[in-house]
């Protein structure tokens, strides 16, 4: 499985995850020396140059995977219609990552319901089959096991596209409010969890505050389904959001050593901020 969280790198995390010191222009590099994804969320708002591009590749081992969201030009402004070519410049742009790219989540808006599903199908039958993608959903129609729920899952196995599964159920729950929480509730919509998930390489995106009395119960509740999906011999991505994501990487700590303790593997090793510079850092699995 592959572990992360939304962004790789905040100047608060100097001295938290990172090492004292730690220059902006490696806050990737040392990221990935802890976890071997991240989600690519500033591809939603812009595309790269081709030399950021290649710094990322740069930064990164072969075995890191980001997972890059398509534009939202493609998704939100266009509705995935008359966007072949803006997407093939896209895809192009990326390419060069080469191994290390993950799966391109395609998140589409509220707003794309079951009538437009017609247009979904064209647009993924027109995407690349050497890319991985994964979509995301937040029409309420597409889920609690309705019609068009199935007739999504079905095209989905067709088109070999993962379904994103967005858990915000925490960050709803009841709670002191306090402003990034607000701020959360206002940005993420509140959903129920897809019951089905097919696919050989399910991704999650698991929201929850820092509490650890309103956290760890939804990550324990993920980690017996990940264990029952890495039985099965599929390999998720996993990512650890927070209202506040200074604190995404100690939930994703969390997530792995309670996850590990499941399956009786090692704890995660230091960060760069708790060990020598010169140590090397071990694999996740």
């Amino acid at each position: 499985m592959w572990l992360g969280c939304p962004i790789w790198g905040r100047k608060d995390w100097v001295g938290e995850l990172l090492a004292p010191g730690t220059k902006t222009s490696d806050f990737l590099r040392r990221y990935a020396e802890v976890f071997d994804a991240v989600e690519g969320n500033t591809t939603f708002y812009a595309t790269p140059p081709e030399d950021i591009v290649r710094r990322w590749g740069e930064a990164t081992p072969q075995t890191f995977r980001f997972c890059f969201k398509l534009p939202k030009t493609v998704t939100h402004e266009r509705g995935l219609i008359s966007v072949a070519g803006a997407t093939e410049r896209f895809l192009d742009r990326m390419r060069p990552l080469g191994p290390r790219l993950g799966p391109f989540m395609i998140q589409l808006p509220p707003s794309f319901g079951p009538p437009r599903l017609s247009v979904l199908d064209a647009f993924l039958r027109g995407l690349p089959r050497d890319l991985r993608f994964s979509l995301e959903v937040r029409h309420r129609g597409f889920f609690s096991e309705t019609p068009a729920e199935k007739r999504l899952s079905a095209m989905l196995v067709e088109h070999n596209v993962e379904r994103v599964v967005l858990d915000t159920k925490a960050i709803y729950a009841d709670a002191p409010i306090d402003e990034a929480l607000r701020v959360a509730r206002e940005k993420k919509p509140r959903l129920p969890i897809p019951t089905v998930v097919e696919g050989k390489n399910p991704l999650l995106r698991l929201i929850v505050p820092p509490d650890p009395a309103m956290a760890v119960p939804r990550i324990d509740a993920w980690i017996s389904r990940v264990v029952a999906w890495l039985a099965q011999g599929r390999s998720p991505y996993v990512f650890l959001h927070c209202p506040d994501d200074f604190h995404a990487p100690r939930l994703a700590r969390t997530f792995h050593d309670r996850l590990a303790e499941r399956l009786g593997t090692e704890s995660m090793s230091p960060w760069p901020a708790e060990r020598a510079p010169a140590k090397a850092q071990t694999s996740l699995f």
